[in-house]
């Protein structure tokens, strides 16, 4: 049940995740029916049921495999980036142009301030995401790139504020050279490093 014929039900869920950015992208949170993610994905109501147990679950659903796959672009690209590295690489590609999915987090924060169903698991989604970049500001500080007297929630919230903020100015509204953005965002990490009197030493003898 839920299955399509001849698909596995992994491959129906990846079409609903697919349909459902598409769909919530164009016409919204509120805009968007259940009937209508699934008719985008070409499967029944009761089959996307199968797999999803509201339209809430289905969006943040949505984005957590955008970010999963996001993360596996960037890490396929260069698997041996340091913490600061893969950080600068996420933020190099925010003035850049998004597919629908990438416009997710934003319908899902502007439906979570008008329905509870919806602000639960978004709360949630987002400490995920504001966890796994403190947990990487961490790594650097034990490598020694970033100060260790840094909030790493700060930091990640700093990150967050700059994604979302992103999200709801894409270049169609204002666009920035990416060379001067990336200049930029190297910038605001050197001045995040350790300075001389502060930086951790090597205790290894």
């Amino acid at each position: 049940m839920g299955r399509i014929a001849g698909v596995t039900a992994a491959e129906t869920r990846e079409r609903l995740l697919r349909a459902a950015a598409e769909v919530f992208a164009e016409r919204g949170y509120d805009g968007t029916r259940v009937a209508d993610i699934a008719a985008a994905a070409g499967v029944s109501n009761g089959a996307l049921y199968a797999h999803f147990g509201s339209k809430a679950e289905l969006l943040v659903a949505a984005l957590r495999a955008h970010a999963r796959q996001l993360l596996a672009d960037l890490f396929a690209d260069d698997p041996d980036r340091s913490a600061t590295e893969l950080l600068l690489a996420m933020g190099r590609q925010l003035p850049r142009r998004r597919d629908a999915r990438g416009y997710l987090l934003v319908e899902a924060l502007v439906a979570a301030r008008r329905d509870a169903d919806v602000a639960r698991p978004t709360g949630d989604y987002v400490g995920e995401r504001a966890d796994w970049i403190a947990g990487l500001v961490r790594v650097a500080q034990g490598d020694g790139e970033l100060d260790r007297g840094l909030s790493p929630q700060a930091v990640a919230h700093f990150c967050l504020a700059l994604s979302i903020g992103s999200a709801l100015v894409p270049p169609d509204l204002h666009a920035v050279d990416e060379a001067d953005w990336a200049a930029l965002l190297s910038r605001v990490v050197t001045g995040l490093a350790p300075s001389d009197t502060t930086a951790p030493r090597d205790s290894t003898p």
